[in-house]
């Protein structure tokens, strides 16, 4: 072997004894503790009274092979809540038809509404622009809005459970994160890699003490773009005190955002010092979604995602891009190094799996992933790469539309 050859395998195993392998303990720390703070809710009583202050809304865009499903459980939600109002998006299939078919009206006293959507504005989302006009429509007596996905299927107690946690926690936004349903290859490896980044990067702790202690946030003067940056949110179920929606802009406030939800999160996570709270909760019991049903739209739905969810930053997405591959695929790529000394690659590896086996268990995900685990972060990895490369280029397509891809500051 050349001395080159073992120069590099000398910085390879001295890179992963000091660097990945402290990181990766740290990552199955943190991902630990988070999984232990992050409550998993159960069946909850709530009074008739409560849920009456509830509007569930909708946004559907093409969405036939699943809005049925999604609105039967809407509908059977015990008890009734005030108001269910579906937005077709000016879709182009017969998901119209099938909400009017179940019982939805275009009659604006009717408790099941169907709105038409009216045309997208130029410089907005589309489910932005959807979101917008649901908020608009809600009873202006409802208390609670709850904006979920059609892709979503809720328990007949889900909404009554999710009310009165967000009541008791004194939540200005609550968001569950449902049972993933994955049937094809690639939603089983690559969706499961979004709660090892989830668990393992962001540090729900210190969010959670800092908004119990919101005078701590102004004496010591904590800057809103550091709690912005310790905060997540998923919209496939986003409840929202009305009051906050408000105060924080709402959708209009967001309409160019092409990761509203996460956007949302950190809009209250930022005003924690002003007594707002965000919770995140796991409600795998309670809601099931099923995000994509094939590769076309796994591939399509992440690349429009994965490179705004980082904003107006190169460099933080590029440094995501590092240590996503450096901590969680680069051990394995090491081992195939000739005549590295496999003992610190080999420690990293189990390390690696030590965390998707506590992930798999507690969020019930594919056992795929976790065997295929290499495989699927440098999927994941690869889909990064193409959203910085169409962000940078002709934009992504989502839902028949074309998005530049540029997206602001959260925090505006």
């Amino acid at each position: 072997m050349s001395y080159l050859q073992e120069f590099v395998g000398f910085l390879l195993v001295g890179g992963i004894k000091l660097a990945v392998i402290p990181l990766l303990g740290l990552c199955l720390i943190q991902s630990v503790v988070n999984m232990m703070l992050l409550r998993r809710l159960k069946s909850a009583a709530c009074d008739s009274e409560s849920t009456q202050d509830l509007s569930i809304l909708v946004p559907a865009r093409n969405e036939e092979i699943r809005i049925r499903e999604c609105l039967l459980s809407l509908i059977a939600q015990h008890p009734p809540v005030r108001e269910i109002i579906l937005l077709d998006d000016r879709s182009s299939d017969r998901t119209a038809q099938i909400a009017m078919e179940i019982g939805f009206s275009e009659n604006p006293a009717s408790p099941l509404r169907l709105l038409r959507g009216k045309e997208l504005p130029e410089g907005w989302v589309g489910k932005n622009w959807a979101c917008h006009q649901l908020s608009l429509a809600a009873n202006p007596q409802s208390g609670h809005l709850l904006f979920t996905d059609a892709d979503t299927v809720h328990s007949p107690d889900c909404a009554r459970t999710a009310l009165a946690h967000a009541l008791s926690e004194r939540a200005d936004l609550l968001s569950l994160w449902p049972k993933q349903a994955t049937l094809t290859w690639s939603e089983k490896i690559v969706i499961p890699i979004g709660y090892l980044l989830f668990m393992s990067c962001l540090s729900l702790p210190t969010l959670h003490y800092l908004q119990a202690r919101p005078c701590l946030v102004r004496r010591w003067r904590i800057p809103p773009t550091f709690l912005a940056s310790i905060a997540i949110a998923n919209g496939q179920f986003l409840l929202f005190r009305k009051e906050a929606y408000e105060a924080v802009g709402g959708h209009e406030a967001l309409k160019n955002h092409l990761v509203e939800d996460v956007a949302f999160g950190r809009r209250i996570a930022a005003r924690t010092g002003e007594g707002m709270r965000l919770l995140n909760a796991d409600g795998g019991v309670l809601l099931r979604c099923r995000m994509y049903l094939n590769f076309m739209e796994l591939w399509e739905g992440f690349s429009k995602n994965l490179r705004p969810v980082f904003e107006e930053s190169n460099a933080r997405f590029f440094l995501f891009i590092l240590l996503s591959a450096g901590l969680f695929l680069f051990p394995f790529l090491a081992l195939g190094v000739t005549r590295i000394n496999a003992s610190p690659a080999l420690i990293a590896i189990l390390l690696i799996f030590t965390l998707r086996l506590l992930l798999t268990l507690r969020f019930r995900t594919s056992w795929l992933s976790l065997v295929a685990h290499p495989f699927g972060v440098a999927l994941a990895l690869i889909i990064a790469l193409n959203s910085w490369r169409l962000c940078g280029t002709k934009g992504v397509i989502w839902k028949g539309r074309t998005y530049s891809g540029s997206t602001p500051n959260s925090l505006g």
